[in-house]
């Protein structure tokens, strides 16, 4: 039993690649290129400037950031702040965190798959108008990194800590992605993605904010017909006629319209028949998912849930890891907490404060 599976063997086999002068991939790669220096940094943002519309963003060197750092010789600024995210524990939490389902099956979305979603909206968007697509992707990747465990209850539990209350758009740029060094442009997109928020400053950040609200409307009422929460046959008649009852349809509808809007009229929106369409879809969600009975019951434990454990660690700063135990011990522990998935939260709960596990959440939560 201790010797290696022949697949394991296979795979050990291909250890240094295939060839002499030149190593590849494939003992029969055919894949060439005509020899030529390298596609250099410099290169490719004067493609940016040739190709995209005068009002996009565009990567100008290591890009405007808190500590400045040398350019890539490669990669623009807005590439290297997508990179960053995407290798980020932050990114990868978000696997383990409330989109609208806690603990959901392996078809739910979660935040990270949220996240992609959003980010293949923003993306389509910005191709369509000629925005930087490249800081769209890396804008709406990073959005709900702020996000703490439970979804948007999260918010309500740690608002009593913060002064000023706890966003999740600001909380992600300025707290759990600072490290990252970010561009000025990738975090204020982030900061101002929410429709509550100032409008972004750039024109990405707001084809972001509609790529998140297209997103989250739509594969959210898809996530509840899955787990039977609504049907299809519930969904609204003006959002049924103008852009269907699937996810597919509404997301081409949606985005399609943002797209012509923005095109026609200069001005990054939609126009008001598609626009009143998502806007019923949206309040359906609001009505029949994020706020049924049992969203509401699982909202005030997740508050409940998150609170305890701040208040734990606040009585108990021994027990946070070193790097949260600065000067300022509340935002630590909230940091700590907010950071937290899921499971590892309740978990906690259970663990720390002793709560009964049938306390804690199952099923449907409040959403985007």
């Amino acid at each position: 039993m201790d010797t290696p599976l022949p697949r394991t063997r296979l795979w050990a086999s291909t250890m240094h690649g295939h060839g002499d002068d030149v190593v590849t991939a494939h003992a029969s790669s055919t894949a060439r290129v005509g020899a030529r220096e390298p596609r250099r940094r410099e290169q490719r943002e004067e493609i940016e400037r040739l190709t995209l519309a005068p009002e996009a963003s565009f990567a100008v060197g290591a890009g405007t950031r808190e500590r400045p750092e040398e350019p890539d010789p490669f990669r623009t600024c807005f590439e290297r702040d997508r990179d960053r995210i995407v290798h980020s524990a932050a990114f990868r939490r978000l696997a383990g965190k409330t989109q609208v389902v806690v603990y959901p099956t392996d078809h739910q979305r979660t935040r990270l798959t949220h996240a992609v979603e959003v980010a293949q909206a923003a993306v389509a968007i910005a191709r369509g108008v000629g925005a930087n697509v490249t800081l769209a992707d890396a804008i709406a990747l990073g959005h709900d990194c702020g996000h703490g465990p439970g979804g948007h209850a999260s918010e309500d539990a740690f608002d009593r800590f913060i002064a000023g209350g706890y966003d999740h758009g600001p909380w992600g740029a300025d707290v759990v992605l600072r490290d990252l060094n970010l561009t000025s442009e990738t975090l204020d997109g982030i900061r101002n993605h929410s429709w509550s928020r100032p409008a972004p400053a750039t024109l990405e950040g707001e084809i972001v904010s509609w790529a998140d609200r297209i997103a989250y409307c739509a594969h959210d009422l898809e996530d509840a017909v899955s787990a039977g929460i609504v049907a299809t046959a519930d969904v609204p008649v003006v959002v049924r006629e103008v852009a269907g009852v699937t996810r597919r349809q509404q997301l081409a509808t949606f985005i399609n319209a943002v797209i012509n809007t923005t095109s026609a009229t200069g001005v990054v929106g939609m126009d008001p028949v598609t626009a009143e369409a998502l806007g019923e879809l949206r309040r359906f969600n609001y009505e029949r998912i994020y706020t049924r009975a049992e969203s509401v019951a699982q909202s005030h434990t997740v508050v409940r849930v998150l609170t305890d454990l701040v208040e734990f660690y606040l009585a108990s700063p021994a027990a946070l890891p070193a790097e949260y135990r600065g000067d300022d011990l509340v935002r630590g522990a909230v940091t700590y907490v907010g950071g937290m998935t899921d499971r590892f939260a309740f978990d906690q709960a259970r663990h720390l404060l002793g709560w009964d596990p049938k306390r804690l959440p199952k099923g449907i939560g409040r959403g985007a």
